[in-house]
């Protein structure tokens, strides 16, 4: 067993621990995540709206990913999406 491995072992119940938490308190997470965005938005006069926007999805697609919302996809990267039909 290689040292990657072994810690990964021991990271296990730490990972499950917030995942646990994650689907507890998933609401106020996001909550207080879309609270920031719009403070920073509101200092920053919209200057940089786009990007705080972007940056708030992100973080919620990360916290679904955590809690496992996201349906059991856990290739680490995002959906494929099916081609458009014609």
């Amino acid at each position: 067993m290689g040292l990657l491995d072994s810690l990964k072992a021991k990271l296990a119940p730490a990972k499950d621990k917030v995942s646990d938490l994650a689907q507890q308190h998933g609401d106020k997470i996001d909550h207080g995540l879309d609270k920031a965005a719009r403070l920073v938005d509101e200092k920053t006069k919209g200057k940089y709206h786009n990007k705080i926007e972007s940056g708030t999805d992100k973080a919620k697609h990360a916290l679904d990913r955590i809690s496992h919302k996201d349906d059991g996809a856990q290739g680490g990267g995002p959906s494929p999406t099916p081609p458009p039909t014609a």
